[in-house]
């Protein structure tokens, strides 16, 4: 090998290499992860109002146990767990990182079901029965049914929290017909 193609190696190494540019203005800022907008923890209980197609009811939910493989187990028999993606049930990510404005995902949940997923917003004030929070976060999933109907799911997430509310719409030739309400009137944390 000649010196001057010896030359253009390490050039073409060092170009191709990335360099640490100390940033103090990032280590002044943690990031925000979606681990930071759940409450992953054993003993955890949220109590909802909901409403079903009209029906209204109360659900207590309470996070009894983590498993062998880091799911946090509750008591409607969901489990989540995050990990350095986001924050995940069995089948989805319900949040991804990074959590910003315009963050996107799509999750395969069956062969005939693709969820794609938004973060809408960040550093929303938001108010429930619950409590008042100031950097809640609004993600948006939609789901295709059929041509022309799409499910849209609306999740608000209060940090160190979780869910706060979720709304559930079905959109069907340019109508919105709405098919759930939950929001958060009461959460426990151990």
């Amino acid at each position: 090998m000649s010196r001057t193609s010896l030359i253009a190696a390490v050039s073409c190494l060092l170009l191709a290499c990335p360099r640490r540019v100390p940033n103090e203005t990032a280590a002044a800022t943690p990031q925000v992860t979606a681990a930071d907008f759940f409450a992953l923890v054993v003993g955890a209980t949220w109590t909802y109002e909901g409403d079903l197609l009209g029906a209204k009811n109360t659900i207590e939910v309470k996070t009894l146990r983590q498993n062998a493989d880091g799911f946090f187990e509750d008591s409607s028999g969901a489990a989540l767990m995050a990990d350095a993606y986001g924050v995940r049930d069995a089948k989805r990510y319900l949040l991804r990182n990074p959590v910003e404005v315009g963050t996107k995902w799509t999750n395969v949940v069956s062969v005939s079901s693709v969820e794609h997923y938004q973060v809408l917003a960040t550093a929303q004030p938001c108010q429930t029965r619950a409590g008042s929070w100031n950097d809640c976060v609004l993600v948006e999933s939609r789901n295709r049914v059929k041509e022309g109907v799409e499910l849209v799911n609306e999740l608000t997430l209060a940090p160190g929290v979780g869910i706060v509310r979720s709304s559930t719409s079905l959109e069907a030739n340019g109508r919105t017909i709405p098919q759930s309400r939950l929001e958060l009137t009461k959460f426990v944390k151990p």
